[in-house]
Formats: structure tokens, sequence, C-alpha cells
């Protein structure tokens, strides 16, 4: 994902499709939460598997031991083909979305995307995603900055969290049409501070760019996404961000509520961002699906954690009750569905 600076400011038309809406009655952290009049409907908690934190975590590990998933290395392809075989041992019909992409620094990749489908016969879909790829740059560290790091949350959380939300949702046999894309080289994009070439647009997000002009079924539609990025932090803060809420606010609502039903208020707040740069925005934009984005961010700093495209982005940072409370969070949403 992209910091602050780099917004999308030029969001335009914007289409309100209403699932189901509930104002969020979640506080800021260590505030007491103070509850709320329904708007809509209120999303009832019910029973759902038990998201297994020890095998989100494991499944992080496992990326990061293979070495940065840089696109065009030895590690992305073995990484690819770990989580490829994963998700298709869990009963789920896996497919790579292959294309050829060229970066801001005039290289060129063949990005790949990772497409499961759980019952694909179904109409009705629910779209998560992740991206798998990491940055080749610590750019944001002060040292070693053009060397790679681990991209233990900056990648690998999202996708162990959707790894394992497979698993579990195949295991129980759940009847509704669920999509996890993990989209490649998400960021191999251009910093706003990078003058070594021109400043160009739209360089971040390849993969979901792609997919989004080529979606893997002709006319691709789903009811709602849900994008995950950084989200097996310490004591994380996912506050409602800003171009998730210009263009599916209902959506946010309703996740929040889920959370603040579920007692990670404190972590799940009403603060607000200002509207971003990360996959979610193309899904919205190129294939008018409307989708959200849970990103960990320190609205009190204006920024994201310290290990931010950094070399400290490593396992030390990653914590199995966050993995936990994201992957209950996600099971509750589908599973409490209309």
């Amino acid at each position: 994902m992209v910091l602050f600076g780099k917004y999308q400011n030029n969001l335009i038309a914007l289409v309100v499709v209403a699932i189901v809406g509930f104002t969020a009655c979640n506080n800021p952290t260590n505030k007491p939460i103070e509850p709320t009049v329904a708007k809509v409907e209120e999303v009832q908690k019910v029973p759902t598997p038990n998201f297994n934190a020890d095998s989100a975590y494991a499944c992080v590990k496992a990326q990061v031991d293979f070495g940065p998933r840089i696109p065009g290395t030895k590690p992305h392809a073995k990484c690819a083909d770990y989580i490829v075989t994963k998700l298709k041992s869990y009963g789920w019909k896996v497919t790579v979305q292959n294309g050829t992409v060229k970066t801001f620094d005039d290289k060129q990749f063949t990005l790949k995307n990772i497409i499961a489908e759980y019952n694909p016969d179904l109409a009705n879909r629910t779209l998560l995603t992740a991206h798998w790829d990491t940055r080749p740059w610590a750019d944001l560290d002060s040292i070693d900055k053009l060397k790679p790091f681990d991209g233990a949350n900056d990648g690998g959380s999202g996708v162990a969290v959707l790894v394992e939300l497979a698993r579990q949702l195949n295991n129980s046999k759940i009847e509704k049409g669920i999509d996890i894309i993990l989209f490649d080289i998400e960021d191999y994009g251009q910093q706003s501070t990078d003058t070594r070439y021109p400043q160009q647009e739209d360089t971040w997000c390849l993969g979901s760019q792609y997919w989004a002009k080529n979606p893997h079924k002709q006319g691709y539609f789903a009811t709602y996404g849900i994008l995950l990025d950084m989200v097996g932090g310490k004591n994380p803060v996912f506050p409602k961000e800003g171009t998730s809420m210009a263009f599916a606010p209902e959506i946010v609502n309703r996740v929040w509520d889920v959370a603040a039903k579920m007692g990670y208020g404190g972590f799940f707040t009403n603060d607000k961002t200002g509207e971003t740069t990360d996959d979610h925005l193309y899904v919205n934009q190129l294939a008018n699906i409307k989708c959200i984005d849970i990103v960990d961010y320190e609205v009190a700093k204006h920024n994201y954690p310290f290990y931010h495209h950094a070399h400290s982005d490593n396992m030390n940072v990653i914590d199995k009750n966050t993995l936990k409370m994201v992957g209950q969070l996600l099971l509750q949403v589908i599973y409490s569905e209309k």
C-alpha cells in the first residue's frame, strides 16, 4: 500500500449499493464502548468455526522462510507454489492468472495472481483479498534502503489469514460462494519522493489492476469485497480507511459493528484516514465491486506502523492474537450474512 501523500484524490462518481448497514459502536483505543442505535438491521453473532491462530502463524513463517517474495525471484516462485498447494489441499478450485506488466523503473515481470474459488457454481460471491508479494527495497528504513526485507506483516499476514480461512470454510462445508484472490506485484510502486524516474500514475497494485481489467471469469461480480493488509502486527489499530469509506461506507460500518460486538472495538476504531492507494481502489474503480480495506494505521502518528517497508517487518512483529482477531472477525462477517 502507499504512504499518506499518495492518495487517490480523484474519486469521481460513486455507486452506492446498500447491502446491510449499521452504525459502528466502537470508540478509539482504550476508551469505553458506547452503545448506539441500529440504523438498518443489527448483525447478530452466530456460531462460527474456531479460527486457528497457530496455523495462520505457521503460514506467515513459511512465507518468510522462502525469503523476500520479490517478483522474478526463486523465493517468489516457490512461495506461489506453496500457496497454490495449500489452497488446493483445502478443496478450493485454484488457478494462477499470469500477465505481463511493466513497473515504473521500466522492468517487465510476469505476475501471478492466485485465485481460489469455493462453491464456484454459486452465483452470489464474496471476495476476500490480500497481496502476497514483498517490496524489493526497505526504502523507509534508515539503513540498507536498497536491500529487501521479510514482509512478514506487509504481505505475509493477510495471505496467512486467508489461507487458514480457506481451511476453516472447507471443513465447515459452508454453502456460500467465496473467492480468495491473492494479488501479485502490489508493493512494487513509486514513492512520491523517488526522483530517479519521472513521476508516473498507477504504479502500485499492478496485480489488482491487471485482474480488474481481465477478471478470471467474464462478467465476474461479487456482492462485496474485503482486503487485508498488515493484519498480523502487535497492538494494531484498524481505523476506517478513507478509500473504503468513499466507495463502500455501509460495508465498513457493518464489519466494524461486528468487530465491536465481538469485543474488538478498541482495535477497530471510528477514526478515519485519508484516501489511500491499495488493491481495493482498483477493485472498486475498475471492477465496480464494493471493496474495503482492513489495514493497520497509527492515526495519531499519521503513519503506518514503524516497520512499514523496513527491515524490522519480520516475525518479531507478528502476534497470534491479532491473526486470531482478524480471522475470527471475517468468519463472523461471512456467517452472519443473510
